[in-house]
Formats: structure tokens, sequence, C-alpha cells
């Protein structure tokens, strides 16, 4: 009997870091990968030159002045909501409640344009919005944070959970407060008077939002690395027992961290309501907060790498509803050209972080590694 054990046709081994270049190089090879797939499925499928399937993205996002403005007003309410989520991701609190955080800065910011409209004027109003706002928002994060600082529970399911009930709150103020009667609805608030709108600058209504979250990307830089609760939470994030031991009191780092979290996201929610959209509704947030776990996770947690993956997300899925528009297709090829875009830049950081080493036998076994 030949007791040999069988060598593995190849091993994964992980790698040291990359150089920067060598990262950038990886990852437009894989884009010019998925043009290339896409390009290939949109003939098959559909029969339709996939340069125009390309130029219609491009126009779905920057196809006028007004796309091109909404385009970038999306971006950077993804982009706060992701910078809202790094400080717990990078301390390893898996925070999906984003989006629940977002709805009650939302709900808080509509509650005083309703309720403090004729009480207040216009400037302590939105003062008093955006402190609710993110007291909201805090609040929501907080819960979660207190109960997994001092009874270890599962930060994961607790602010998913969180969601739904925040969606509910939503729901029944919006009946609540519903314009007209029976309609279901809340509206535009305050659509005449404009009370507790935020100001447009330079005469565009979503250019405050754009400055306000480039300052956050900043700060939030600044915050995470050259600060020493952004030291804190990397030590907690690396192990709790470490960080205990060089006298870190981790249950306040994660109830902190978890605050200014929730925090921002309610700020999110009032940039929502007070500068874009000027309204309420269970849907107002559209997913981002689940959104903003991949571009944080992409990011690797830089601030400033999140700026380039909030654009790409965003520039796909407005892109891809101007393909199903203009080529009279349902949303569901739309999500097939999205689906394999992410597949090819997501499945790219594998090779990134690791490498393949082959084994092959001439006489004497040598590795060839890729």
């Amino acid at each position: 009997m030949n007791d040999k054990k069988k060598e593995p046709l190849f091993h994964i081994v992980k790698r040291d870091a990359l150089p920067w270049y060598q990262s950038v190089g990886i990852r437009a090879i894989a884009i010019v990968l998925a043009l290339i797939v896409c390009a290939v499925v949109t003939m098959i499928l559909t029969g339709t030159n996939p340069i125009q399937v390309f130029q219609s993205i491009i126009a779905g996002a920057f196809g006028s002045a007004r796309k091109t403005w909404i385009t970038f007003q999306n971006i950077a309410i993804l982009l706060l909501i992701s910078l809202a989520l790094t400080p717990a991701f990078k301390m390893k609190f898996w925070n999906i409640g984003g989006e629940g955080q977002t709805l009650m800065g939302c709900l808080a910011s509509a509650s005083c344009m309703i309720l403090l409209r004729d009480v207040l004027p216009n400037w302590a109003l939105i003062l008093v919005m955006l402190l609710t706002s993110m007291l909201a928002g805090a609040i929501w994060g907080g819960i979660p944070a207190l109960f997994k600082a001092k009874w270890n529970t599962n930060e994961t399911l607790f602010t998913l959970m969180m969601n739904y009930v925040a969606t509910q709150l939503v729901a029944y103020f919006c009946i609540f407060w519903e314009s007209p009667k029976g309609s279901g609805k809340i509206g535009i608030i305050n659509q005449r008077s404009q009370i507790g709108w935020l100001p447009k600058v330079a005469d565009q209504q979503y250019l405050l939002n754009i400055i306000v979250v480039g300052v956050l990307v900043l700060l939030m830089f600044l915050y995470l690395y050259y600060t020493k609760h952004g030291y804190e939470i990397s030590v907690v994030g690396e192990s709790q027992r470490t960080a205990r031991y060089v006298g870190i009191k981790v249950e306040w780092v994660i109830i902190r961290t978890m605050l200014i979290s929730g925090a921002l996201c309610g700020l999110a929610g009032f940039l929502l309501t007070a500068g874009s959209d000027h309204t309420l509704t269970t849907t107002l947030v559209d997913g981002r907060g689940f959104t903003a776990v991949m571009v944080s996770w992409l990011a690797k947690f830089n601030p400033f790498v999140m700026i380039f993956t909030s654009f790409l997300l965003v520039f796909l899925d407005r892109g891809a509803g101007e393909v199903s528009s203009k080529f009279g297709l349902n949303q569901s090829f739309a999500d097939i050209i999205t689906g394999v875009i992410l597949f090819f830049i997501i499945g790219c950081e594998f090779f990134i972080n690791y490498k393949i080493s082959f084994c092959k036998r001439n006489g004497k076994e040598e590795k060839l590694r890729v």
C-alpha cells in the first residue's frame, strides 16, 4: 500500500501588505474584466449594443445638470452613513442598524418641522432639528451598545432588529400626520413656508449637504488615525483583552463609539429631511444603511477611499435605472449588470489579500506562486 500523502494542487496563503500601486492595478483589471463580461451578457440576452448600454449608464448619473447634482447628493448621504458605521466596524462592533438610526434622525427632524414650525424662528428650528436628530440617532445606537457592554448581547441581531422598530415608528407617524387625510403620506412638509428647510448655497439645493459631508470625511480621518479615541477603537478591535490590560475601559469605548456612530446617522437623517427630501417615509433612507456596510468594508475603513466606493455604487445604481427605462428592460437586467460589476470588484479583494501557491512535481517538489 502506498501511504504517501497526496500533495494538494495548490495552497492559499495570506499575503503581506501589497504596495498601493499593485492593489490599484488589481482593482483596475477587475473593473475591465467586469465591463467585458457585462458586454457579453448584454449581447447574448438582449442583442443590444453594449457600448450604448454603457453610455446610458453614464447618462443616468451625469446626463444633465440636475442628474449630476442628484448623483452627488446621493453619494454624500451614502458616504455620511458609511462614515458613521466605520468607527463601530473598526472596533469590530457589527452595527447593521444604520438604516434605523438614520430613520430616527429623519423622524426627529420631521417632528420638529411639524410641531415647532409656529413656535420657533427658522434658524432656531433648524438648530433644534439638528440636535434632536443627532440625539435620536445616538439613542438608537446607544441602546444595543449598552446591552453589548453590560450583558454581551449579539450586536448584529440587536441592531438589525432595531431597524424594524424604527421603520414601524416612522410608519405610525406617517399615518398620524398624514396629509391629506386618508393618503397615508405626509407629503412635502412646510412646502409653502419652507420652515425647517436648509438654505440653498450658490442657488443649489444639495450643495450644503455635499460640503458638510466633505468636511466630515476629513474630521473622521483625523479622529480615527490621530486621536486617542481612534487609538482606543483600534486596540479594542484588535483584542479586548489587550485593551483591558493597557487600561482601556472597553465597555465605555463601545458605548461612546456607538453614540458617535448613531449621532452621525441621525445627522444623515437631518440632511435628508431638512436638506433634500423635506418629507418623511419609511423608504426615505432607501437601503443606504445596508449599502454603507459594503462601502466601509471595501474602503477598509479609510474615509477618503470611501469617497470612491460610494461614488461607484451610486453611479452603478443610477446608471442601471437609466438602462432599464431607455431600452425597455425590466429592473432585473439592470440588477444583473450591477451585480456582475460588484462581483468582480468584491472578488478582486481576495487576490489583494491572498496568493495561490501551486505545487508542481519535477523529481523534486517545487512551488510556483501566483
